[in-house]
């Protein structure tokens, strides 16, 4: 387990500077470049069809590898959308659905078959989901099963093509662009360059949301308390947190880094314990842990509560987090959405 997340850390380190590795995988991500543009222009070209939903698409996506927080910018955006008068409808890879598949995300749906961020976003925002590999299927099978849905929002899904897109969203976090350079002498699935509809820099933990570039939306994660395993409805304030005994922080997400930061400028001391993202919590890591109370990210709780040994240790607490972003991106994006011909 640590070792798998040690190297992790050690190839994303790598990622952020242009060193001897980084060096050494540059013309191999020479040939990596030649590909995605290659790909890219067979659907910009017409050679290969990109097939349009009979609703408007928006993707929200990233091209730095691994996580930079889509999860609550695709709840925010949900949100948005229900209040500008649409009713939306997400769809998800699914992290652990096989091939072919596709599967609704409902209350009885398991995180290990379904993935942990869908689940998460079917029990934040309340609204239809659906995750599958194939995102023409998945988008189908949910306006199927939902006819009312009038607006679909793709979390993730930015370099798969052959689903159309009306907008595109472009995610990044304090790590920026690493060192600019294309898997795998860097963490760029696609050139910095690429086009998009509009940009947003997770900035939690950076502090100072002003050093967000001029065109650029900056997106803050917000938490001011805490919510018990056991019982969600059971509360208290992060601020006022009983630090006796010790805090562990155990975060199995895609850059735990950020979870850490966020709770160190809430003024917490605590041991920090990074887990592969997507760590499917089998293995327990809380069970050796000498700490009188344990934070977990709220992706994390939706995999712990079903595990008995897990959900029934009493010092476990989620750190739920909300999105805050400029309203003006709503705007320009409902702006964006009306512009789009009727079918």
């Amino acid at each position: 387990m640590f070792t798998c997340a040690y190297l992790e850390f050690a190839l994303t380190r790598a990622w952020m500077r242009r060193g001897w590795l980084a060096c050494l995988l540059w013309p191999l991500s020479l040939l990596f470049g030649l590909l995605v543009s290659l790909r890219r222009n067979l659907y910009r070209l017409g050679m290969k069809q990109a097939t349009r939903l009979p609703v408007p698409v928006v993707v929200v996506g990233n091209i730095f590898i691994g996580g930079t927080g889509k999860t609550p910018l695709v709840i925010w955006l949900v949100d948005a959308l229900r209040q500008a008068g649409y009713t939306p409808g997400v769809i998800s890879r699914g992290y652990g659905v096989r091939q072919g598949e596709v599967r609704p995300v409902t209350d009885a749906s398991c995180a290990q078959e379904v993935g942990d961020e869908p689940s998460l976003i079917a029990e934040r925002s309340a609204c239809p989901v659906m995750v599958g590999r194939a995102r023409v299927a998945v988008g189908r099978a949910l306006l199927a099963a939902h006819p009312e849905v009038d607006v679909i929002v793709s979390d993730d899904g930015l370099q798969h093509y052959a689903l159309a897109r009306d907008i595109e969203i472009v995610l990044s976090d304090a790590r920026g662009n690493g060192n600019g350079w294309l898997l795998p002498a860097g963490p760029l699935r696609e050139p910095a360059s690429r086009r998009r509809d509009f940009t947003v820099s997770n900035a939690a933990g950076c502090g100072d949301s002003d050093s967000v570039p001029a065109g650029v939306f900056a997106m803050q994660l917000e938490t001011d308390q805490i919510e018990w395993l056991q019982d969600r409805s059971c509360r208290q304030p992060l601020a006022a947190l009983n630090q006796e005994g010790g805090v562990a922080a155990v975060a199995g997400i895609g850059n735990p880094a950020r979870f850490f930061a966020t709770l160190m400028q809430a003024g917490l001391r605590f041991e920090a314990v990074a887990l592969p993202d997507h760590y499917d919590f089998v293995r327990n890591p809380f069970a050796g842990l000498p700490a009188a109370l344990i934070l977990i990210t709220e992706k994390d709780a939706v995999k712990c509560r079903a595990i008995e040994a897990i959900k029934n240790d009493s010092r476990i607490w989620v750190v739920p987090v909300t999105a805050r972003i400029d309203g003006a991106l709503a705007e320009h994006i409902v702006e964006k959405l009306r512009e789009r011909p009727t079918a």
